[in-house]
């Protein structure tokens, strides 16, 4: 017998689940198939996000964080410490506890708003059927519904050559999971994750080396940062390779040999633990019976209009399997609009302000666009910028690395980018994510009253240097 809903959801990650939810909050009756299990062999929502991404990745930096703290900045507070340690089995075992809590919330949501949960993969077929198949069992139940939302995510990227064995080769899964910290570290890739990953083991004693095959250092965010960003980490002890080709990596006695090519050559490194962190691409597979008649790009991605609809009616697609940049609050939002327009409600989807967000110390954090892309789009800007170093909360805390950059248009002065690397990044970005969205003023932000002494002065007088009238600092 066919198990009938309104809205049948497959995927449980930021933009499933929330989808889900949403949908049932809107009177739909809704399900959810979700194939991720926990550590405790149990059902785990939440996708690589909350199991294995986003949110465990933060427990360790805030972890290794404080341990770097009291092992260099402390003892400028008067604070010493004698010989620190840190028990490497007990910060993983927190962030377990932290991820658990939070997969367990979401199971308990789904329960408050009545979602029906299905723990197993799930296949979309023709006329919204889908093929559900439990774990650990080969037997099909199939379910239907009005509308579908695919929500299947992304997997990480591997390059050739180069495999995964989960010991000595990892993913950003076995990088969160290390019990002891190894005296190498070799990171692929310098990007988000293995800029945060490789914070991590960098402040716990390893010798972090980033291998980044493209010439340009964090190339998506505004240079201006990136330059900062690159002088920052050297200090800290991470060693940024550019321009550097991993052609193969082996595993012989007890270590990783990897082959590298860059502009003198062919040289090779040993390491304890290679982490392969080159980025994700959507993950579809099995997602599609060949009758589903749903449309994959080629770049492999579900093809979807501008509101999310693919081109069969009634199915839609959401977060990383879809266009756009994939970050977990982009497919949240994806999953929320889809919910209000089967539903019968407007909505809004608007990739513009976005906001973008690295974890390290210091965080890096933008929205819109650089100050390379306007040149290159031929748009007449003007650029304001403030360092933290020049605000009296910065220099209190002890943490005044960074500095806040902002960019409008010459003959409107509408924000058009803001870009921060300093402390609390992601969370300053938001002010300058609404002026935007409400498509606001440099001046806006320059009359706004900061509250002082505030790390979100710098974003105000940030403002005010686009005139050239910024208090703190030389204009």
């Amino acid at each position: 017998m066919t198990e009938k809903f309104d809205v049948i959801v497959i995927g449980g990650g930021p933009g499933g689940y929330v989808a889900a939810i949403r949908a049932a909050q809107l009177g739909l009756s809704t399900a959810c198939i979700d194939m991720n299990t926990g550590k405790d062999g149990k059902a785990a929502l939440g996708g690589t996000c909350l199991n294995v991404g986003c949110i465990p990745s933060k427990a360790l930096l805030d972890s290794s964080k404080h341990f770097h703290h009291l092992q260099h900045d402390y003892a400028a507070h008067g604070i010493q410490v004698t010989d620190p340690s840190i028990d490497i089995k007990t910060m993983i075992s927190r962030k377990d506890g932290v991820v658990k809590k939070l997969t367990g919330g979401v199971a308990q949501l789904f329960k408050a708003n009545k979602v029906k949960q299905f723990h197993g993969r799930g296949r979309l077929s023709a006329d919204h059927r889908v093929e559900f198949t439990p774990h650990a069992s080969s037997e099909t139940i199939m379910l239907e519904g009005k509308d579908i939302i695919l929500a299947a995510g992304s997997v990480p990227i591997a390059i050739p050559n180069v495999d995964f064995d989960g010991e000595y080769i990892i993913d950003n899964v076995g990088a969160l999971d290390m019990t002891e910290v190894p005296k190498r570290l070799g990171v692929i890739g310098a990007g988000v994750i293995g800029l945060e990953l490789g914070s991590v083991w960098t402040r716990l004693g390893s010798e972090v080396v980033l291998l980044e095959a493209l010439p340009d250092f964090l190339p998506a965010t505004d240079q201006d940062i990136a330059r900062q960003a690159a002088r920052l980490f050297k200090q800290q002890g991470l060693d940024v390779r550019l321009g550097t080709l991993v052609k193969s990596a082996t595993v012989a006695d007890g270590e990783v040999k990897v082959l590298l090519e860059d502009k003198n050559g062919e040289t090779e490194m040993a390491f304890d633990r290679l982490l392969v962190a080159v980025g994700r691409k959507p993950y579809t597979e099995g997602l599609l019976a060949e009758d589903s008649g749903v449309e994959i790009n080629e770049r492999g991605q579900v093809s979807v209009n501008e509101q999310s609809q693919t081109n069969v009616p009634g199915v839609w697609a959401v977060g990383d399997c879809v266009r756009g940049p994939m970050l977990a609050h982009k497919a949240s939002e994806e999953g929320i609009a889809v919910a209000e327009l089967i539903a019968g409600k407007a909505a809004h989807i608007h990739f513009d302000t976005v906001p973008w967000v690295i974890y390290t110390d210091p965080e890096i954090a933008w929205v819109g666009k650089t100050e390379q892309q306007l040149k290159e789009d031929g748009v007449a800007y003007r650029s304001g910028s403030f360092p933290f170093a020049a605000t009296g909360r910065g220099l209190a805390m002890g943490d005044a690395a960074g500095m806040v950059k902002m960019l409008a248009d010459e003959e409107t002065d509408e924000v058009l980018g803001v870009h921060i690397i300093g402390p609390s990044a992601s969370e300053l970005i938001a002010e300058c994510v609404v002026t935007m969205e409400f498509h606001g003023a440099s001046e806006d932000l320059a009359r706004i009253v900061h509250a002082h002494p505030t790390l979100s002065e710098a974003v105000h007088e940030a403002a005010l240097n686009l005139d050239k009238r910024a208090i703190h600092r030389g204009n």
